[in-house]
């Protein structure tokens, strides 16, 4: 993806020595058509082609919002209760990803939502130990990380 990007880079710099205008219209000009050059390269350069690399990026991101936005919801429906009525827990949490730096930010991610932290990751990198502020079930609670968090950092991941 980084050779991909520097070379749509040097490719606009080069469209502006050719065009002989050294105008911001000029280089977004020779951007695009670098960034066609690059889409016609990508079977020979190495990686996927990095705007899908960039959307899926900016997916997990939007993705990551939400759920941040969900949980604060949920921690401050527990903080505005006369009585405390959560049940927090510790559960165990099968990863299906494969790489250690993926474990990692999905790791980073839950522990940035309000109302979870991860506690510990075994030495395989394939279960995070994580403690739930409300807990209703493990199944639950899985199926939620599994279905947001995860499926985004695995596209991310995906080459």
């Amino acid at each position: 993806m980084a050779v991909q990007i520097l070379i749509n880079i040097i490719l606009a710099v080069f469209w502006l020595f050719l065009s002989g205008s050294y105008t911001m219209n000029s280089f977004v000009l020779g951007f695009l058509f670098a960034l066609l050059l690059v889409y016609l390269m990508r079977q020979i350069l190495p990686g996927r082609f990095y705007v899908v690399t960039i959307y899926k990026v900016i997916k997990l991101a939007f993705i990551f919002i939400i759920e941040l936005i969900k949980a604060n919801f949920d921690v401050f429906k527990v903080i505005i209760q006369p009585r405390l009525k959560n049940e927090s827990a510790f559960f165990v949490y099968e990863t299906d990803l494969e790489h250690k730096w993926q474990v990692a930010l999905l790791s980073n991610l839950i522990t940035l939502t309000p109302g979870t932290v991860v506690i510990g990751v075994n030495d395989d990198m394939k279960r995070l130990y994580i403690h739930c502020l409300d807990f209703s079930t493990k199944e639950e609670e899985v199926a939620s990380i599994k279905n947001s968090l995860e499926k985004a950092v695995k596209e991310v991941g995906e080459s």
